[in-house]
């Protein structure tokens, strides 16, 4: 192949060979012979069956001979064996039934390595193939194959860092997302090193080249994911695997008969009835239902072998950002300086970030918006990537962005930093005239659906939760904890996550989720790879083995739920047709059985372990929960309303804050708009969902006590809303609390405010995470 050494680690497709050929012969055949059959041309019938079942001897050989050279053995030469024995005693539709079931697996097969081979494509597609490389003062582009250690840079707005180096001059502003997965941009300043494969999101700037393409940090995630692809282990269908003992025992029985009884009619009888069909049929058509089903849910599991592999699986590795979080930031807090309203300070940061496409800023703009906010437009705006947006709103100059790292901070504004250092958020801090007045603090949230998807991964017999992130250790250890996750490794290139995947690799079969490109490597150097498929990279979906089409986590409880209940099933089908085969098997060996006979009792069995391995297409106890449409409905709205109703609780912890500056009129006002808040618009909705959407909810969650905490927390949401009420009414003539007083309702306040967060989260996690 032409190109880079990198262009150069494409595999090649392998073109499709004789098994769709085979597959259209033998089911040409099946299907022609049953017409004939219906017409009366029973000869005519066998014949076509004869065709079909002989078209499928010669390559089940040929496939026999390549797997003994590579030391394998499995069903496929009990295929031949069965297929030579229907020949032999004219059973022609048996035969042609083998024929098709053996065409058909081989040509699923083909087709998953020849998709298997694609998974270093959208990786390629992603590699810059050109650089723009200074000389004096002329730039001029040439292919990054040609650039040296050394060599001075220019990368532009929205272009890739085509090799590792370092900033020189303006600091850089980088998408580092394909390297790391986490979607905040960085800023690199003069001097720092910038790796291969990042977005420049920010303005051009210079870079002093410190290796070649073929040494830099995106040429080896490539690398890293040809090599760990290679590594991995073919996937051994559990058909070879019960064919390993089930094949030498019937060649066994078979000659033993022969043997002794001096008749080859014995001996075929036994391979007659010896027939994997169980194998053969039962096993697939398990799995092919579990598939069947999954992809219903959206899952898509690339083949039989991964969702077998998938119900042995005790160990998981999960990404933290786009895969246990949502992968977009959301405010968390607003905090806002004396004399000013956090709404006030949404407002205008959301105002001035309007036009801005960075990823802060979107979520600032939607939180105002979702809190009904009524937005300026502003004026005379400007940008800097890395620092922020300044403009003019209601005549007054105003940033949102980073702070001078060296300038003087009030009281207020360390208290924020300290906040956003505990919560492991980001900090978007709100100017006017130069002086801070407010702090929007922003952090990716935990997926609703993810503890619920945990705890439902652990009841189907996954024993070790990992999270693996390129994040920092503060932020990932806080959802590791807030998970229950067994451990939690922070700070990892995509080299040092296919080092941790191997090293549990070691001591069970183990699953890695991911959605970026820096997780490629890692999805392909585990036993299964699962890729977050709906707003995922190209790349990891191509690595992967399953991919989750909905932005849903909890479709992976879901498949995992499947394949362990698909592949029991296949187990009892293929082990219950087998032990019915191996007494018809013993009853041939002592003449009881002639071949004829001996066919139609091995169609009986196949009929019985089919039917029994159908019933996977059902669900089971272990999937989630299916609810009634006007339940969901419900979900939908409540939900809507918690987001309403973050501005009440921010009101709550706000009006408890505002009491330690006195006890006067001034500071119970906040108190007295908290009641108003609590009264028409909070205790409603808690009203409602005790009454509409539990009621709706119980009979998919079991019954009324499924419901019964929730409940006990409105009682507690109600009690402390009374409490506060009767503080206010308690308030003497001018509008003061009595010193008693003061401390209960600040305990009070803050109580409701913790009860109401924790409430909306179990609510969110338990309940709305059940809609689609």
């Amino acid at each position: 192949m032409s190109g880079t050494p990198l262009r150069r680690t494409l595999v090649s497709l392998r073109p499709p060979g004789l098994e769709p050929l085979l597959l259209a012969v033998t089911a040409a055949a099946l299907v022609v012979g049953g017409v004939l059959r219906l017409l009366g041309m029973p000869g005519l019938a066998d014949l076509c069956w004869a065709v079909g079942t002989a078209s499928a001897v010669v390559p089940a050989v040929v496939w026999v001979l390549d797997a003994l050279r590579h030391g394998r053995a499995g069903v496929d030469v009990i295929a031949v064996l069965a297929l030579g024995g229907t020949l032999a005693v004219g059973e022609y539709l048996a035969g042609a039934l083998i024929a098709l079931m053996l065409a058909t697996g081989r040509t699923l097969e083909a087709a998953a390595q020849r998709r298997a081979s694609r998974d270093l494509r959208a990786l390629l597609e992603h590699a810059p193939r050109n650089a723009r490389r200074r000389t004096g003062s002329e730039v001029r582009t040439v292919p990054v194959a040609e650039v040296a250690a050394g060599d001075l840079l220019v990368v532009g707005p929205g272009e890739v860092v085509p090799v590792d180096g370092r900033v020189v001059g303006d600091p850089a502003v980088l998408d580092e997302s394909v390297l790391t997965g986490e979607s905040l941009t960085v800023r690199r300043p003069e001097g720092e090193t910038v790796r291969s494969g990042a977005v420049n999101a920010g303005g051009a700037f210079e870079l002093r080249a410190t290796a070649t393409e073929q040494d830099s940090t995106y040429a080896e995630i490539v690398r890293l994911a040809r090599q760990a692809g290679a590594e991995s282990a073919p996937l051994v269908r559990l058909a070879d695997r019960y064919a390993a003992w089930f094949l030498p025992l019937s060649v066994v029985v078979a000659g033993l008969a022969w043997l002794v009884s001096g008749s080859a009619v014995r001996a075929v009888a036994v391979l007659v009835v010896a027939t994997p069909c169980p194998l053969l049929l039962a096993a697939p058509v398990a799995v092919v239902s579990g598939l069947s089903r999954a992809s219903r849910l959206g899952v898509v599991i690339r083949d039989g072998g991964a969702l077998e592999n998938l119900g042995r699986a005790r160990t998981l590795l999960l990404d933290k950002t786009g895969t246990l979080t949502g992968g977009r930031p959301r405010v968390l807090d607003v905090v806002a300086a004396p004399g000013w309203q956090p709404t006030q300070v949404l407002r205008l940061a959301a105002s001035l970030d309007q036009y801005s496409p960075h990823v802060l800023a979107e979520a600032i703009v939607g939180a105002a918006r979702t809190r009904g906010l009524h937005l300026s437009v502003p004026s005379d705006m400007t940008e800097v990537p890395g620092t922020g947006v300044t403009g003019v709103v209601a005549g007054r100059r105003m940033a949102v962005g980073q702070l001078d790292e060296h300038a003087e901070r009030p009281d207020w504004a360390r208290a924020a930093d300290n906040r956003a250092l505990l919560d492991g958020a980001a900090v978007a801090w709100l100017s006017v005239d130069k002086h801070p007045v407010g702090a929007v603090l922003l952090r990716d949230p935990v997926r609703p659906d993810a503890p619920r998807t945990l705890r439902r991964l652990r009841a189907a017999g996954l024993e070790r939760l990992v999270m693996l992130t390129g994040d920092r250790a503060e932020p990932a250890r806080e959802v590791g904890a807030v998970l229950g996750l067994d451990d939690v490794r922070a700070g990892l290139t995509p080299a040092g996550k296919v080092a941790a995947v191997r090293a549990e690799r070691e001591s069970a079969v183990t699953v890695m989720v991911g959605d970026g490109v820096n997780d490629a490597p890692a999805l392909a150097a585990a036993d299964i790879g699962v890729a977050m498929g709906a707003r995922g990279s190209t790349a990891s979906s191509e690595a992967a083995d399953i991919v989750l089409t909905t932005d849903r986590v909890d479709r992976l409880a879901d498949a995992v739920a499947i394949a362990v209940r698909s592949r029991r099933i296949a187990v009892q089908s293929a082990l219950g047709g087998m032990l019915l085969s191996l007494a018809a098997m013993a009853a041939a060996a002592f003449g009881l059985l002639p071949p004829a006979v001996g066919a139609l009792l091995q169609e009986g069995i196949d009929i019985a372990v089919i039917l029994n391995a159908l019933r996977a297409l059902r669900g089971d106890q272990g999937e989630r929960p299916q609810l009634q449409p006007a339940a969901e409905a419900l979900i939908h709205r409540f939900a809507a309303e918690h987001d309403d109703l973050q501005d009440v609780l921010e009101a709550v912890r706000d009006a408890a804050d505002d009491l330690a500056e006195g006890t006067g009129p001034r500071s119970l006002a906040p108190v007295a708009e908290v009641h108003r808040l609590l009264t028409e618009r909070l205790l409603p909705h808690e009203y409602a969902e005790e009454h509409e959407l539990y009621p709706a909810l119980a009979p998919a969650l079991g019954g009324p006590e499924a419901t019964a905490t929730m409940s006990r927390a409105h009682a507690e949401i109600e009690r402390l809303s009374r409490r506060i009420a009767t503080h206010l009414a308690l308030a003497g003539p001018d509008g003061a609390l009595a010193p008693e007083q003061l401390d209960d309702l600040r305990a009070s306040l803050y109580g409701l405010h913790t009860v109401l967060r924790l409430h909306f989260t179990q609510e969110e996690e338990n309940y709305f995470s059940l809609a689609r």
